[in-house]
């Protein structure tokens, strides 16, 4: 038995080796490439040679600067609890490559990660020799192969439908090769402009790229000029339009008490069937996730539209169930370590507000890392009045980690600028686990902890701080 699962091991192991091994933009030093470099043929074609298994489903297709993977969970978990077969696309992951295929709210096994890539690698392997030959096709990529992965995994088992959270962008996004019911965008700010444009009329224009002839788009986006691009690139494409102030409304209603509790809504929608929602509450924390639980209910209605059973009771359980790990994620109490991935400045005010809103504390403490492509100076700006000690570390697992050292050269650069005042103690650490054995020596009782700037960030030292503090995890 256990020689069977040290060989089982190190075949998980081997699959695992093998896609890291592809070209993978999200550790890849320099980010992704710019837009005009890459296409959706490579993709197509890949599909294609393993008869189209995105065909085979229905689906719901998000995108957004911020807030598609919280609303993609919430999608899912309503379709779920309204007896729907449903796979869920999200990434990245923090843990384990399988937490980004998801049906019914469980992961991919290893066994069944292992399958599909067995039954990708042939085709995989053909498409990398005509590559060397000089074919224009080129080598699929990590997130292109995972992405196939995903469509074979749900084809297979007969989902009957598939939330997918767009990786990048949308026009040019892998996942954008899907056969979708309903499209949402939850939020247009800026973020990966180097790919994507410096403007958010170009990045609205790259997120309106999902939008399908015939199929409806909820645009949970507010800012005038991106609007007005989606909804031009709608009306090219036909594509009904539901937008938040026109067609659906929401007020965010925050639970009393100084403490970080989840989030509540009243939705209201004249689409069709007048829909009136009150005190819907959320598994989530913050304004934002009302925005965004907003932008799920207004998808959801349009499905009804079309013709989905979409009964009210499983909206209200649904969202209540919701969670998203490392999105104001509370992983300990005594002290309040608040876990968020944020990696934008737009971002970066979310979570701030809902610290704002929710807590005091008497001692505040920030542990940041973030990327290198990121706005480093403009997330630290706005967090810098809000933290009493301020820990710059830098995650390990990707490259794209600015140096602590760096970081700290632009916070000072703020500080001396900011008219605070009281300037934080501002400490560097090379490692996350230093970073956490740094706050355990200061950190008091009632402090707040905010660990924040990354996705990569949240996934190293969530596992740090649970085998620390090892209380029932408060998933947001």
């Amino acid at each position: 038995m256990g020689d069977s699962n040290d060989l089982r091991g190190a075949s998980y192991q081997t699959a695992l080796d093998y896609l890291y091994g592809r070209v993978n933009y999200e550790r890849a030093s320099g980010g992704p490439p710019r837009g005009r470099d890459l296409n959706l043929e490579r993709m197509r074609e890949l599909l294609a040679r393993v008869d189209n298994p995105q065909q085979q489903f229905p689906a719901v297709h998000i995108a957004g600067t911020k807030g598609k993977g919280s609303t993609a969970a919430m999608v899912a978990g309503v379709l779920k609890a309204a007896g729907y077969r449903t796979g869920l696309y999200t990434s990245p992951h923090l843990d384990y490559l399988e937490e980004r295929i998801q049906i019914d709210g469980q992961r991919c096994s290893p066994d069944e990660l292992m399958a599909l890539v067995d039954v990708l690698r042939p085709t995989v392997v053909s498409m990398d020799e005509e590559a060397e030959r000089g074919g224009p096709l080129g080598t699929p990529t990590f997130f292109e192969i995972t992405t196939a992965m995903t469509m074979l995994h749900f084809a297979s088992q007969t989902v009957d439908v598939a939330v997918l959270e767009v990786g990048l962008g949308g026009r040019l996004d892998s996942t954008n090769v899907c056969r979708p019911v309903v499209t949402a965008i939850t939020s247009i700010s800026f973020d990966h402009v180097r790919q994507l444009g410096d403007t958010l009329a170009e990045i609205a224009a790259e997120k309106a790229g999902i939008i399908k002839p015939g199929a409806p788009i909820v645009c949970g986006v507010t800012g005038k000029e991106p609007r007005k691009v989606i909804r031009s690139i709608a009306a090219e494409r036909g594509a009904p339009t539901c937008f938040v102030g026109e067609d659906y409304d929401f007020q965010h209603h925050q639970p009393n008490g100084l403490t970080l509790l989840p989030a509540a809504l009243h939705y209201t929608s004249e689409l069709g069937g007048a829909w009136r929602l009150p005190d819907v509450q959320l598994g989530m924390i913050g304004a934002h996730q009302a925005a965004n639980a907003a932008v799920a209910i207004a998808t959801l209605q349009q499905l009804e539209l079309a013709g989905w059973r979409i009964p009210k009771d499983a909206i209200y359980r649904g969202l209540a169930e919701s969670r998203c790990p490392a999105r104001i994620e509370i992983v300990s109490r005594r002290p309040t370590v608040v876990l968020d991935a944020a990696h934008n400045v737009a971002s970066i005010d979310a979570l701030l507000a809902a610290v704002e809103a929710g807590l005091c504390a008497s001692q505040r403490i920030l542990i940041f890392a973030a990327a290198r492509d990121k706005d480093v100076p403009g997330m630290l700006k706005r967090l810098l009045e809000s933290f009493d000690s301020i820990i710059l570390t830098q995650y390990l697992d990707n490259p794209r980690a600015v140096a602590p050292a760096d970081a700290k050269e632009m916070l000072e650069r703020g500080a001396y600028d900011a008219d605070l005042s009281r300037k934080p103690a501002i400490t560097t650490c090379e490692t996350p686990a230093l970073a956490w054995q740094h706050c355990e020596t200061i950190v008091t009782p009632d402090a707040l902890v905010c660990i924040t700037g990354s996705f990569f960030l949240a996934a190293e030292m969530r596992n740090l701080v649970t085998e620390a503090s090892p209380l029932s995890a408060t998933s947001m």
